[in-house]
């Protein structure tokens, strides 16, 4: 199987805008739950106080996010370098149908998007849905979603997603995290950590698709003003011995920091960065380095007091 990481970088473009994908834009290496509880990881800390970290959402809210995706990708095989740029910004949307304290259900969806992707001697490709204009073909797919939900989603008061219904697109995280935060399932301290354990797929060189576990690692870094600031980080716990099936793996991976209203349930922001090389991918005279970062922030006008915010998309 020919592997060539500059059509992936491409395509992840599309996946960066909305943290769902299309089935039809990229392959599904696709995060999931575990069955297992997450696990509690002291890192001695003095303070005694503990904080109890919940979703905790309300019936017919509407939360607003604004998603950016910054992507560069080099590759070099065989002396010939090749270098892929993607740029994605985009609105997506919480509308809560029905919420309870242990159960809250939700429409995600994306409301705009404005892409631009380059690679190599190609013509930079741009596209805002908002202009009016039809979009170009490869942004087609990602342009039939748009203020459509995506899906209806069911999650209970730590993100563990109890039901789920897609009307498009896949589940694939690419590293973006999956879509509701992982909370603990117990009050935590300043530097305690938990782990939730996952599987992403890689495609290997003779075509199969080899099943990768995973964590995530999740840190309290700190409180104030009822805002907890969280860091993440993701451990492979498959040993990878293909550097084709690094390549694929490390797009998949988050690594960043989280912010979280404490009083009121919901995330407030989030930055996920990437700075990888891998060597000898497709070769020994092969390279390919991943740079990229990925930011999303709760529009000012999805305050706690803002529910049922005029909907501007289409159902």
């Amino acid at each position: 199987m020919s592997f060539r990481i500059p059509t992936k970088s491409r395509r992840l473009a599309l996946i960066g805008l909305t943290c769902l994908g299309s089935a039809g834009i990229v392959s599904s290496p696709s995060a999931v739950w575990s069955e297992e509880r997450s696990v509690l990881e002291t890192s001695g800390n003095e303070n005694n106080q503990t904080y109890t970290l919940k979703h905790s959402l309300q019936p017919q809210q509407t939360l607003r996010y604004k998603v950016t995706h910054i992507a560069k990708t080099k590759t070099r095989i065989n002396g010939s370098e090749e270098i892929a740029n993607v740029h994605t910004t985009s609105n997506r949307a919480w509308q809560v149908a029905d919420a309870s304290e242990k159960e809250m259900t939700f429409d995600h969806s994306i409301e705009s998007v404005a892409m631009t992707q380059q690679s190599g001697e190609a013509e930079e490709v741009r596209w805002d849905s908002t202009s009016g204009e039809e979009p170009p073909k490869i942004f087609s797919v990602v342009a039939s979603q748009i203020g459509t939900p995506l899906a209806t989603v069911t999650i209970n008061s730590q993100g563990q997603e109890i039901r789920r219904e897609d009307h498009a697109g896949t589940k694939s995280s690419l590293g973006m995290g999956s879509l509701a935060l992982a909370l603990p399932d117990k009050p935590v301290k300043i530097g305690e950590s938990w782990a939730v354990p996952s599987e992403i797929q890689a495609r290997t060189e003779d075509g199969f698709v080899k099943q990768i576990k995973i964590r995530q690692l999740y840190t309290l870094k700190k409180v104030k003003a009822g805002v907890a600031t969280l860091s993440v980080k993701s451990e492979t716990l498959t040993p990878i011995e293909e550097e084709s099936l690094r390549a694929q793996v490390i797009q998949q991976l988050s690594n960043g920091t989280l912010r979280f209203d404490v009083d009121n349930g919901y995330l407030l922001s989030k930055e996920l960065n990437w700075d990888e090389s891998v060597v000898g991918f497709q070769g020994p005279g092969s390279m390919m380095e991943y740079r990229a970062k990925m930011t999303e922030e709760l529009l000012p006008e999805d305050s706690p007091t803002s529910v049922a915010t005029k909907k501007d998309s289409k159902r």
